[in-house]
């Protein structure tokens, strides 16, 4: 079972609260240009982010502790 922690349906631009949840336009600008991060689209000036690839990228980020670990 996944969470979703954005809505699948919707775009997230920069200064949106809710991309406060993955760190600061400056943590997102860095992992852009990294290659690293969520999947975005770059329409001109714009970064828009998929709900749905948002929450792809958040569910493959789970960690799943191990029962060895203390």
């Amino acid at each position: 079972m996944s969470s979703k922690f954005f809505d699948d349906d919707r775009s997230y631009l920069l200064g949106d609260d809710e991309l406060l949840l993955l760190g600061d336009r400056e943590k997102l600008a860095q992992w852009r240009h990294k290659g690293r991060g969520p999947a975005f689209y770059r329409l001109g000036r714009k970064i828009v982010y998929r709900g749905s690839d948002l929450n792809a990228w958040a569910e493959a980020q789970r960690v799943e502790p191990s029962a060895d670990e203390v």
